[in-house]
């Protein structure tokens, strides 16, 4: 069957086709603003992209999809980084990017075709200002700003349906932002005296030297990147609304033509049943959970086993469950392998497709892995005749698709899990009792003792675990 997704502009599943004229289907995806460490909030939505990027490669051919993801290393967020930290911009930002390629790298992400900076495309950014201006679509305001006129674009409101709840265009004159109204966006920022000496470009004809606004920056380096349209455009649900309304709203009044023909956005995570916060101790990176012991592999499996589309509840526990689930792939995927266990499949079909048929339906991540796991326990046990050779080659199939190739699994399973020793099991058993008694004072200071002895105590509903924390 062909690759179905849920289409967030139309509100329906659409089938996923490449462009027309040479084949090639390019989608963009936004990625980090590069001032501080993503977390496993934003690498959901990044892990779901490279589901589909490896999906459509495999749907089309790795030749024919164009992956596109940007880094944002300028606006307000890194420019604050910058004056907090006392150092020049590129330093912060060049930092935080050699981080995030490292947990992407971690996490078995490719890498996008292209990954354009926000710095990297002034030149472009500053042209379709321009072109915006020409065509009546912005205006150079008193501060030397650039502003994009939203009553200009009368489809504006069309993705988010903001227009049918709240959005009100007006007349009024926002002193403030020198703007014409209090609905329009910056497309240029002018140059700020408490900025001396952090970032500055010469702008667009007319207006002050100073940088672009934050939603520009993707209009341009998609233009320049993969045409004036695109087959499709992803990112979280938190950037629905205003950046990507906002990126149609410049797209299309600058090219003339329809931005992208698909939109697709991934659901908030939660971790232990609300939103994360540092101030609630549930805020993690990559770097949080590896330091815990818990394999990457884990945490992708962890942020797959929910729909996209719908909000996915993350807990240490998960984590665990992932391992285990990954234990279990890899004795499936080792069977499969075995040339002693294959059967003579005469031509048939893998039973296996219905795995790869699950992905293709609005990726729908949790229903693969169950029948990835009910399908291939039934073949590796014998029930229907052992495996084929179309199930192992549709296996390798699903599993390069979700990222978790042979050599990964055996690199997983080949890890032996460290065996703590009496002194911190001890140590362990105090503390629990500890928490059995509520004396959580006592299992808060017992808990740092381990920490410090380069032990984490997982606690369950049935006890605890041991795993020791990486160098």
């Amino acid at each position: 069957m062909p690759i179905r997704l849920y289409d967030s502009l139309t509100r329906t599943p659409r089938e996923l086709h490449p462009g027309e004229k040479d084949g090639v289907f390019r989608f963009y995806n936004c990625g980090p603003t590069v001032y501080a460490p993503a977390h496993i909030g934003n690498f959901r939505t990044f892990v779901v992209n490279d589901v589909l990027r490896r999906l459509l490669e495999l749907e089309f051919g790795p030749a024919k999809v164009k992956h596109v993801r940007n880094l944002t290393d300028v606006d307000d967020r890194t420019i604050g980084q910058a004056k907090k930290e006392q150092r020049p911009l590129g330093d912060i930002t060049r930092h935080w990017t050699k981080l995030f390629h490292e947990d992407c790298a971690a996490l078995n992400l490719l890498p996008p075709h292209a990954e354009p900076t926000a710095t990297g495309y002034i030149k472009e950014q500053v042209d379709m200002i321009e072109v915006l201006m020409d065509k009546g679509h912005a205006y150079r305001a008193a501060d030397g700003s650039v502003y994009f006129k939203l009553d200009s674009f009368p489809g504006y409101g069309r993705l988010s349906r903001i227009k049918e709840r709240e959005l009100k265009v007006t007349n009024t004159v926002a002193d403030a932002d020198h703007k014409d109204s209090v609905s329009d966006f910056a497309l240029w920022k002018a140059y700020k005296p408490e900025e001396d000496g952090l970032v500055s470009w010469a702008g667009p004809r007319g207006a002050a030297a100073g940088r672009p606004g934050w939603h520009i920056e993707c209009s341009a380096m998609s233009k320049s990147i993969l045409g004036d349209t695109i087959d499709l455009h992803t990112g979280g649900v938190d950037l629905l609304f205003p950046h990507h309304e906002n990126e149609i709203a410049q797209s299309e009044c600058c090219n003339g033509t329809p931005f992208a023909r698909h939109w697709y956005h991934s659901e908030h995570l939660l971790v232990n049943g609300t939103t994360m916060s540092k101030s609630k101790g549930n805020y993690y990176t990559v770097r949080d959970l590896l330091a815990k012991g818990h394999s990457p592999l884990a945490i992708r499996y962890a942020l797959l086993s929910g729909h996209p589309r719908k909000q996915l509840n993350f807990t240490l526990e998960s984590l665990h469950a992932a391992e285990s689930a990954l234990k279990k792939l890899q004795v499936i995927c080792t069977v499969f392998h075995d040339p002693k266990y294959r059967v003579a499949g005469n031509g048939a079909p893998s039973r296996l497709v219905e795995v790869l048929d699950l992905l293709r339906d609005d990726l729908n991540t949790p229903g693969a892995l169950g029948a990835l796991f009910k399908l291939g326990h039934e073949i590796m046990t014998g029930v229907g005749g052992g495996p084929t050779d179309a199930d192992v080659a549709t296996l390798d199939q699903i599993l390069g698709v979700l990222g978790f190739e042979a050599t990964k699994l055996n690199t997983l399973a080949a890890a032996p899990k460290a065996e703590a020793p009496d002194a911190i099991k001890a140590l362990a058993d105090k503390r629990w009792a500890a928490k059995a008694a509520k004396d959580f004072a006592a299992a808060d200071a017992l808990r740092q003792e381990l920490t410090a002895a380069g032990w984490s105590m997982l606690d369950r509903k049935d006890g605890y675990s041991l795993e020791p924390l990486k160098k």
